[in-house]
C-alpha cells in the first residue's frame, strides 16, 4: 500500500516554496487571474450560446438562485477537496473562508505529491464534468448560459489549485515531494538527496 502522508517532516527534507493565499500580493494575483479566467470563459460561452437580451431576461428570483448556486458550489468545491484528503489520509481536515479564499487543508501532516495532486484536482475534475454536462444537455439558451456562468466561475475559482498543480508538474516532479497544506497556505518540501 502506498503511503500518502507523514506525521512529521522526514530527515533530509528542506522547505523550498510557500504559497500563502492570505498575503496581499498573492491574493491580488490569484483574484485577478480568477477574474480573467472567469470573464474569458463566460465571454466565449456567451458568444457560442448567443442568448438574446441576457440582462432583460434576468429576474430577482434568478439572481437569488444564481447566488445560492454560487455559494453551494464554493462549499461543495471545498468538500470535494476534503473528501479526497479524507479518503487518502484519514486525518483531521480544516475548512475556512477569508475575504479572498475558501479553503480546505490537512494542517497536521505532510502529504506526498500524488495524494496532493489528487486532492488538488478532485474539484476541478468533478465540477468540469457536472457543469460541462449541464451546458451540453440544457436546451434553453438561458439555462445553458447560467450553467456556463457557473462553469466559468468554477474554472476561475480553481486558479489556486491549478497553480499548485503546475508547480507539481513543472517544478516539483519528484514523487517524494511533500506538501503541508494548512488551507490558505501550502508549503512544499523536497528531499535534499
Amino acid at each position: 500500500m502506498t503511503k500518502h502522508w507523514e506525521r512529521a517532516l522526514p530527515p533530509g527534507y528542506r522547505q523550498t516554496y510557500v504559497i500563502d493565499a492570505k498575503s496581499t500580493k498573492i491574493s491580488i494575483i490569484l483574484s485577478l487571474g480568477a477574474l480573467a479566467i472567469t470573464a474569458a470563459v463566460f465571454m466565449v460561452a456567451v458568444l457560442m450560446i448567443k442568448p438574446k437580451d441576457f440582462f432583460a431576461h434576468y429576474s430577482m428570483s434568478k439572481y437569488m438562485l444564481t447566488a445560492a448556486a454560487i455559494i453551494a458550489y464554493i462549499i461543495l468545491h471545498e468538500l470535494t477537496h476534503g473528501a479526497a484528503y479524507k479518503l487518502l489520509t484519514k486525518q483531521k481536515l480544516k475548512f475556512g473562508f477569508t475575504l479572498t479564499v475558501a479553503y480546505c487543508g490537512v494542517p497536521d501532516i505532510y502529504v506526498y505529491r500524488t495524494a496532493s495532486l489528487i486532492a488538488l484536482l478532485a474539484p476541478f475534475v468533478v465540477f468540469d464534468i457536472v457543469f460541462g454536462v449541464a451546458v451540453a444537455l440544457l436546451q434553453d439558451p438561458w439555462d445553458k448560459t447560467y450553467a456556463a456562468a457557473l462553469l466559468a466561475l468554477h474554472l476561475g475559482g480553481c486558479i489556486g489549485d491549478l497553480y499548485d498543480t503546475c508547480l507539481y508538474l513543472f517544478k516539483f516532479r519528484d514523487p517524494r515531494t511533500l506538501m503541508r497544506d494548512t488551507g490558505p497556505m501550502q508549503t512544499f518540501y523536497v528531499p535534499e538527496i
